[in-house]
């Protein structure tokens, strides 16, 4: 991947640069930097209204093909986009599991069908889904899924029953997509369904998770009797784990880019605050901000290693991405309490000491969700390295 800009891409980046500066304002100020629901005072109509506004400039699906609605951007503008997007402030995507994660899915493994239906809703910021994936018993090991669905013999839909949770802002959501069990007796990654499922209906209730910061972003989604069409399903019935697998591999795709620039934007924070606390003086937590630039530089090279490899080119690689940067961030968050000391402890109005405090409370959590580190260690060692179980 050649890292100079061409001039085109340079004059992409500025038209970027300026659309968010002359659009996130005003109305939308109180959305700059905001993380997403967890973060204090977000507001989800609000946000849906960014989403809007994001969708009609055609900032959404700026990598899907044209034939699918989006704009067949190259990889090197829609990384331009995703770092832009974040260093001018984006908040949070409400629209990101349905932009990132299943339209690409149901571009690869949908039907015209469901294409023609879903993805312009998508396209449009007017359609938002949440992730089916996680269960109590089933979180890192995700083939341990329980939640049943049959077939309703006189209707032909899919019956669901059983329990999500962490179900990242279904709250706000207005379809999910489930990892259901479709054969009876089978386990582990046999007999799996991906199921597309209508959230506002009577069988489905969504119970917010209240975190110790008072927020609830995650939730979780009880099926009793919840339905579908018989037609909703992603691949072949009994393929879902394949289909979910695909899946993941989308939601670390280009995006990533842009998560990394957050993280820049968080560690910029902690540099801003050690300067202007007088904490940058100690010489130790320089070497540690010193640490935490070189961490994130190898992230981004790394990301960008695998972003412009052939298919099968780097085998194994991708594998790391998770537990490096998870615990990249979680020792960011531990060096943010440091640069903060004892005013850390202190809850007030200061947005500054909010922003450092929640990265250290969120972060705590990278190491856990989308997989353990112990769970992602073994992944490593057995997919990656080929060592026995």
């Amino acid at each position: 991947m050649n890292l100079i800009e061409t001039d085109d891409e340079r004059a992409f980046r500025a038209d970027v640069q300026g659309w968010m500066r002359s659009h996130l304002q005003g109305e939308f100020e109180p959305l700059r930097g905001c993380h997403g629901p967890g973060a204090p005072g977000f507001d989800g109509a609000l946000a849906k209204r960014w989403e809007q506004t994001l969708a009609r400039a055609g900032w959404v699906g700026i990598g899907w093909p044209r034939e699918a609605g989006g704009a067949a951007m190259p990889l090197a503008q829609q990384m331009i986009f995703h770092e832009e997007y974040v260093r001018g402030g984006g908040p949070g995507r409400l629209g990101h599991i349905g932009e990132q994660l299943l339209a690409p899915t149901l571009i690869a493994y949908g039907t015209d069908e469901q294409k023609a239906r879903f993805l312009p809703g998508i396209r449009a910021g007017t359609a938002y889904w949440a992730q089916g994936y996680s269960e109590p018993g089933a979180g890192s090991d995700l083939a341990n899924v329980r939640t049943r669905a049959r077939r309703d013999a006189a209707s032909g839909d899919w019956v669901i029953d059983g329990q999500k949770v962490w179900t990242s802002w279904a709250h706000e959501s207005d379809w999910i997509f489930v990892l259901a069990r479709t054969e009876p007796g089978s386990e582990r990654h046999q007999g799996l369904t991906l199921l597309l499922v209508p959230l506002h209906q009577d069988g489905i209730t969504i119970r917010p998770i209240r975190q110790m910061t008072g927020s609830a972003e995650f939730n979780e989604v009880f099926f009793d009797g919840a339905r579908t069409e018989g037609a909703l399903h992603l691949g072949a019935p009994g393929q879902g784990w394949k289909v979910a697998m695909a899946l993941l591999g989308f939601e670390r795709g280009v995006s990533t880019l842009g998560q990394q620039a957050h993280f820049r934007h968080e560690l910029d924070l902690v540099i801003e605050t050690a300067r202007a606390n007088g904490a940058a003086r100690d010489a130790l937590l320089r070497q540690r901000i010193a640490q935490a630039a070189l961490g994130l530089a190898t992230l981004r090279f790394h990301a960008l290693r695998l972003l412009g490899a052939q298919d099968g080119a780097l085998p194994g690689a991708a594998y790391t991405s998770k537990y490096a940067w998870s615990n990249w961030r979680r020792d960011l968050g531990r060096l943010a309490m440091d640069v903060l000391g004892a005013a850390g402890d202190v809850v007030d109005d200061d947005t500054t000491r909010q922003r450092l405090q929640l990265l250290w409370l969120g972060s705590r959590a990278d190491t856990i969700y989308a997989g353990t580190n112990e769970i992602q260690l073994n992944q490593i060692a057995e997919r990656a390295l080929g060592m026995p179980r």
